[in-house]
């Protein structure tokens, strides 16, 4: 007799917690007595916002992203001062399963001398070519934030570093989970869904539908403001910011339902026009971010 193949829930309910994901990934860790997938997260050419996201994550901790999940191996931020000994361990890790999460883009000009990520034996160790000999084993790689999605404000006009997104980059598929920064849930939802029933449904571009299945204008607490036709003329005054260059209804996130520091709000509850952070086009087809 067949078994039936166990449906992931997250497809039931678009506004499934991040928390819900974890339990069952740790679950089946548990049950079937699986070994934690070791993690590998790499900032590239960034301002860490991601990592500092993750760190603040609430609904799971990352505490409990890095313990109960899975074995963060490497990050050249938070392990910089460890020196040979976290890159050996770095290097260790590529003979394992791995996940690999990559933040920010890849500098690409003078062979990515504009980005070095460790010093081992001496030599310079550059994002580039980490991220390549990484990608090129982990089972999955996550670029996490709009510029290792898309290039993002790191590649933006007149781009002097030559950065490109990681999978202009990889030659191989790459889950875009894209935001300026992304959020935790984001991230912890999309590597609970790897570990638990594998690759997530993906739209066009990559990212996962239960996360980029929506645009924010869909479910913007301001939509009844556009239905009625009823515009902002300025900050801080009621109504729909479509006129004053909100960019939600082509930015695909689910922001409103979703929120933001403890989900207690998101920009456009606190009266700022959304820029279109966790876009393709962000941020050079983004601008202006604010019209008057």
């Amino acid at each position: 007799m067949l078994k039936k193949k166990r449906r992931c829930p997250i497809y039931d309910s678009k506004d499934i917690t991040a928390r819900k994901m974890m339990d069952l990934a740790v679950n089946d860790i548990k049950s079937n007595n699986k070994n934690k997938i070791n993690l590998i997260w790499l900032e590239a050419t960034g301002c860490s916002g991601n990592l500092i996201s993750m760190l603040n994550a609430e609904n799971p901790s990352a505490d409990f992203l890095l313990k109960e999940m899975t074995n963060l191996k490497y990050n050249n931020s938070l392990m910089f001062a460890e020196g040979d000994a976290a890159y050996e361990q770095f290097l260790d890790t590529l003979e394992t399963e791995f996940i690999l999460v990559v933040e920010g883009a890849v500098s690409t000009r003078d062979n990515g001398q504009y980005n070095i990520i460790a010093r081992y034996q001496g030599k310079a160790i550059t994002a580039m070519e980490a991220i390549r000999i990484a990608g090129e084993k982990a089972k999955y790689v996550l670029a996490v934030g709009t510029c290792a999605s898309f290039g993002g404000i790191s590649a933006a006009a007149p781009n002097p570093s030559q950065s490109v997104s990681v999978p202009q980059f990889l030659n191989r598929q790459v889950i875009r989970v894209p935001g300026c920064p992304s959020h935790p849930d984001w991230v912890t939802g999309t590597i609970a869904n790897l570990v638990a029933f594998g690759i997530p449904e993906l739209d066009e571009l990559g990212r996962p539908i239960m996360f980029y299945g929506i645009t924010i204008h869909d479910r913007c607490t301001r939509r009844s403001y556009f239905d009625n036709g009823i515009f902002a003329s300025r900050l801080g005054e009621l109504g729909c910011m479509f006129k004053l260059g909100c960019r939600g209804p082509v930015t695909r996130t689910d922001c409103p339902v979703r929120q933001w520091n403890g989900y207690v709000n998101w920009p456009v509850e606190d009266n700022s026009p959304c820029i279109g952070c966790a876009g393709e086009r962000f941020p050079d087809g983004m601008e202006p971010f604010v019209r008057f």
